[in-house]
Order: C-alpha cells, then sequence, then structure tokens
C-alpha cells in the first residue's frame, strides 16, 4: 500500500469535517419537516443560504424541497444577487416568496427616519408580517455562530415567542442533539443548521461541492470610496460624500446583504479555492469587516434579534 501525502491526508481530515458537518445540517432540516407544519427556507441568494440549499437538495432529493424560499428585500439589494436568487429557484423548480420592506413601508408599518437610511434592520417588520401572513412556524436561516458575538448564544433551534422575539435566557437546552420543538399558538422558532459552521467550512464546502454563487463574491473591478476603514461601494444608492475621493480596486464581498450597509474587500481571489486560501489567513470575522450596520451600538446584532430579526 502506497503512502498518503500529507496534502491527501489534510484533504481526507477536510472531507471527514465537512461531512460531519453537512451531516448535522442535514439531520436538522429534516428534524424541521418532521416536526413543523408551515415551516419555510430564508434565500438571500447569498452564499450561506446557498449553502443551506445544497444541503435541503441531499437532504429531499433535487426539486423536493418540502418548504417554499423566503426572501425578505430591502429594495437596496445588489442586482447581481437578486438575478442569481430568482435564477437558482427557478432551476430548482422551487417556490420562491419575496416580501419587500418597501411595501411595510406604503402599509406605514415601517417609517423611515430619513431617506437615505439603511432598510437593513426593517426587515424585522417585514419578516413578521410575512410570519403572520402565512403562518409560518420555523424558519430555516443560514446564521452561523462564528459571525458575531450576539449569534454564539444562539441555539440551533431558536424559539421566539408570539411577538416574534428572542429571548436569550429562555433558550432551551439541546443537549445530546435533542431538540425541544413545544411551540404555543403564535410562536415560532428560527432554525439555523448550519450553526456550527465557520467561514472557512463555508468557503471549504462551496469549493467541495462546486457550488454556484453570484459573481460579486469573486474578485472583479469596482469603484469604491474609503469611509472609516472600511471599501463603501459606490451606487446610486451610496454616493459618495463632498470631498470624498472615487476609487477603482479589484474587490470581492465576503457576505452580501443591503447595499447600505455591505462593504467589499480588497481581493485577488477569483474562485473558491482562493477564496479559502484567503479565508486561512484572515483576522477579522467577515460581518466585522464588511458590515456597517454592526459597527454603531443602536444597531446591534443583539438589538435587532430581540426585535425579531433574523
Amino acid at each position: 500500500m502506497n503512502a498518503r501525502t500529507e496534502p491527501q491526508l489534510l484533504a481526507q481530515i477536510s472531507n471527514r469535517h465537512l461531512d460531519a458537518l453537512e451531516e448535522e445540517a442535514i439531520f436538522v432540516l429534516r428534524e424541521v419537516a418532521g416536526a413543523f407544519e408551515r415551516p419555510a427556507l430564508l434565500f438571500s441568494g447569498g452564499k450561506d443560504s446557498l449553502v443551506l440549499l445544497k444541503c435541503a437538495e441531499k437532504a429531499f432529493g433535487t426539486g423536493r424541497i418540502p418548504y417554499p424560499l423566503l426572501m425578505i428585500d430591502t429594495g437596496h439589494n445588489f442586482q447581481e444577487v437578486t438575478d442569481f436568487r430568482d435564477a437558482r429557484a427557478r432551476e430548482l423548480g422551487a417556490e420562491l416568496i419575496v416580501r419587500s420592506v418597501e411595501d411595510s413601508m406604503k402599509r406605514g408599518t415601517v417609517r423611515l427616519a430619513r431617506p437615505d437610511e439603511s432598510r437593513n434592520a426593517h426587515q424585522s417588520v417585514t419578516l413578521l408580517e410575512a410570519i403572520e401572513e402565512f403562518r409560518f412556524d420555523a424558519l430555516i436561516g443560514g446564521a452561523r455562530r462564528d459571525e458575531e458575538k450576539a449569534r454564539a448564544k444562539e441555539r440551533i433551534f431558536s424559539h421566539r415567542d408570539g411577538f416574534g422575539q428572542w429571548q436569550p435566557k429562555a433558550q432551551r437546552p439541546e443537549l445530546w442533539t435533542l431538540f425541544n420543538t413545544r411551540i404555543q399558538p403564535g410562536e415560532h422558532f428560527r432554525v439555523f443548521p448550519i450553526s456550527n459552521w465557520t467561514e472557512l467550512d463555508v468557503w471549504q464546502y462551496i469549493e467541495r461541492e462546486d457550488i454556484a454563487l453570484p459573481s460579486i463574491y469573486y474578485a472583479h473591478q469596482r469603484q469604491v470610496i474609503e469611509r472609516k476603514g472600511l471599501l463603501v461601494p459606490v451606487t446610486d444608492i451610496t454616493p459618495p460624500k463632498a470631498g470624498e475621493e472615487v476609487v477603482t480596486r479589484t474587490v470581492r464581498f465576503r457576505t452580501v446583504g443591503d447595499i447600505t450597509c455591505t462593504c467589499p474587500v480588497e481581493s485577488p481571489a477569483a474562485n473558491a479555492t482562493e477564496v479559502v486560501a484567503e479565508t486561512l489567513l484572515a483576522d477579522v470575522s467577515e460581518r466585522g469587516a464588511t458590515r456597517m450596520d454592526d459597527k454603531t451600538s443602536d444597531a446591534s446584532m443583539e438589538k435587532r434579534k430581540k426585535d425579531g430579526y433574523f
């Protein structure tokens, strides 16, 4: 028997690790299908939701995912991502439900303090309205514990009360992978099958499974402004301020959300393999490096989650 080389052994170890994470995610996805009557899978077209969708395909079979896909659209999303979202849903033959913050604004349930205010935090209102409209009792999301300290507190099956609120001190224990899914009328769960994954795990899985992503996740030329240590993309929604210099950089997005609060990073990484290599050396979390809205205490993740955010 030929001795395995070091790279082969490392690849084998990595695959075993990814297999274990995938198995856990598939188990959770099937548990949701068995425990709840009206679940939905939150699907933005971002990398984490695409990984989750791949696991759902493996759990149930292509074209047989037993719950609809739900997107809460701020109206300020990157066109490359929403186009990819729509195409992927069509490819799978999945039901895609889109509800918009702009519709909530028309109803008067969302009111902006100023026209250029970020709509990101206001997604909570539209999400809760969608839950009431469709009577969803479980929403499956791609949040991970390594993203942000508030998310690190959350269980895989995260209970929400009748007001859609998250109470961190009232979370149920999950010993030995036993999940308490009992709910009262009006309550629901947020379920996070890839909670235990890291950004590196996600990218290694994308590489291994050859998962297609929106083009903005890879290196491309983009006009940006340097602002408070971040590269703010220049768009109609985020124009330069007086005195700011517009420069063109080779960038990619580590995470994708509302245009008003999502920034790219400088990077030449043009494929998943190159992103994996970069991620191995990263010393700042993806949200810490790219999300403007996580840097202000009044818009902190924990506060938003208590208000019903993802």
